[in-house]
């Protein structure tokens, strides 16, 4: 848990993103997952959560999102602000497997970002600005 991203700064309230990926993947349809601080006027960042399925999971996604919603509020409370989930086929990884949680966070912030050298696989960080240009988030390249 030493990732420097691993605390965001909620409405003055300091909660770590490690902490509700944990939650996230007690989840019996989660395979892994991520979250991310986004860049909010109001509360300063807010939490984003995205979540891959374990094979053969078949929901409807706005079912499971609120399901997840729901069990951060429950396990962690309503201070983390964590409204906001989105299953996605694949987390964007470097070839070791780290995910790539600084460039996803500068894509829903509408910062200008490159492609990292050490992507596994570019169509995962494409797939993500999709998602969250659909969220309502900026995404440019």
């Amino acid at each position: 848990m030493g990732r420097i991203d691993d605390v965001i700064n909620v409405a003055g309230h300091r909660l770590s993103t490690g902490q509700m990926e944990e939650v996230l993947a007690s989840h019996k349809d989660v395979a892994e997952c991520a979250v991310v601080g986004v860049n909010d006027s109001l509360k300063g960042e807010v939490p984003v959560g995205f979540v891959v399925l374990k094979a053969g999971v078949s929901r409807p996604e706005n079912e499971l999102c609120k399901e997840l919603v729901e069990l951060v509020r429950d396990r962690i409370g309503p201070v983390a602000f964590f409204k906001t989930a989105a299953v996605v086929s694949k987390l964007p990884k470097t070839r070791s497997g780290k995910i790539l949680r600084g460039t996803i966070r500068k894509i829903a912030d509408g910062i200008d970002w490159t492609m990292p050298p050490t992507i596994e696989d570019a169509a995962a960080l494409d797939e993500m600005g999709k998602v969250l240009t659909k969220l309502g988030y900026p995404a440019r390249h």
